[in-house]
């Protein structure tokens, strides 16, 4: 069996598809477009595999019925727009999907409901469980709650990070592009690219451009970067175009397929460090450096040398090594103001002079995941 052979019998996929491929020019949904696309995943599903759709649309659903002629550009007119398209978006699938006798279940995530231990397991089970019971999740960011600081950012990513959380065996791209091509496709002697097999073959490629209806987040580099964090955690992904979902979906013979490079990983880091960004930086000394890369161990309050942002314990924090370079990411025990009376002593000290509770890691081995080396 080949390499579309085993995506177009996955048993377990995602499928991703952007706001442009779903709603009209100018916003407002289609909804002949979205039946087609919920006929060839409930074919999918008839026929035994299971599903996790990942669906955008929800900003480009709501903004024309809020009297707005085009999407909205700052974060609360854009939370308002996904609070009023994310029903009508939901209503449209679930009305489609009950046509085929499907039942869907809405799941609004934000990063820190999979970053943080207490809520991940809790997103987890919730899907499988929904898998278990023959029913379709839909995915989506959760625009009306999520900030700057707690966004995934675009549903390519997230599709890659959810992949990963529900162990898909591939992640299915649907764009208004049928691939990735080795320049503008617009451009006369573009070509498409079949198969990616390592990074290496990305180098020589101009990656860039928007959704053609101007309505969605995400471009062509946004799904290669998915496609990596996808393809690193050991999942096969397609690229293909909406318009040719049936054969994306059935034999998986068209668009760019991504050939899986990495293992399988903890999901909940490969969140942590693709799916946040640092509210603060702690600055390390040589010996930290080489305790948390070299020898994988917890960030202790002795190895650090500076302080940086304003930040809650439980929050992602970014350290850094003598030379102001990135090494890990990770989940903080401590707030930002209890930190500078902690540097350079020992967790012992510490415990003596403060009390117990301060016996304990800055960043525990558990939640740190190593970003450069």
């Amino acid at each position: 069996m080949n390499a579309r052979e085993m995506v177009a019998s996955a048993g377990r996929i995602v499928v991703k598809v952007g706001s442009s491929s779903l709603t009209k020019r100018g916003g407002g949904l289609d909804a002949e477009r979205i039946a087609d696309l919920v006929a060839q995943l409930a074919a999918r599903h008839v026929a035994g595999h299971q599903v996790v759709l990942v669906s955008s649309g929800a900003i480009a659903a709501g903004f024309p019925a809020l009297g707005l002629t085009t999407r909205p550009r700052d974060l609360a007119t854009q939370q308002a727009a996904a609070s009023v398209g994310q029903g009508m978006l939901i209503a449209q699938y679930s009305s489609e999907f009950a046509k085929h006798g499907i039942t869907v279940g809405q799941v609004l995530l934000t990063a820190q409901d999979v970053t943080r231990r207490s809520h991940y397991r809790n997103a987890q089970r919730t899907l499988f469980r929904l898998l278990e019971m023959g029913v379709i999740p839909i995915v989506n960011e959760n625009d009306t709650v999520a900030t700057d600081e707690i966004r995934v950012g675009d549903n390519d990513r997230l599709a890659a990070l959810v992949a990963h959380l529900v162990a898909a065996e591939a992640l299915i791209l649907l764009s208004d592009v049928d691939g990735l091509y080795d320049g503008p496709p617009t451009q006369p002697g573009a070509k498409l690219i079949s198969e990616v097999r390592t990074p290496a073959d990305l180098t020589a490629i101009r990656i860039g451009g928007v959704g053609a209806a101007g309505v969605g987040l995400g471009g062509m580099a946004t799904k290669v970067e998915a496609a990596q964090i996808a393809t690193s955690a050991g999942i096969s992904v397609l690229l293909a175009a909406a318009d040719a979902s049936e054969i994306a979906l059935s034999s998986a013979s068209s668009g760019t397929l991504f050939h899986p490079t990495g293992e399988r990983t903890s999901t909940r880091l490969l969140w942590l460090a693709h799916a946040t960004s640092a509210r603060g930086r702690l600055h390390l000394d040589a010996g930290a450096v080489a305790a948390v890369v070299q020898r994988r161990l917890s960030l202790l309050p002795a190895g650090i040398t500076g302080v940086d942002g304003k930040f809650d314990a439980g929050d992602p924090v970014d350290l850094l090594d003598e030379s102001g370079n990135t090494i890990a990411r990770g989940l903080v025990n401590f707030d930002s103001g209890e930190l500078p009376g902690l540097l350079g002593r020992s967790t012992k000290d510490l415990a003596r002079d403060l009390g117990p509770e301060y016996e304990r890691e800055v960043v525990h081995r558990d939640d740190l995941v190593i970003i450069s080396i």
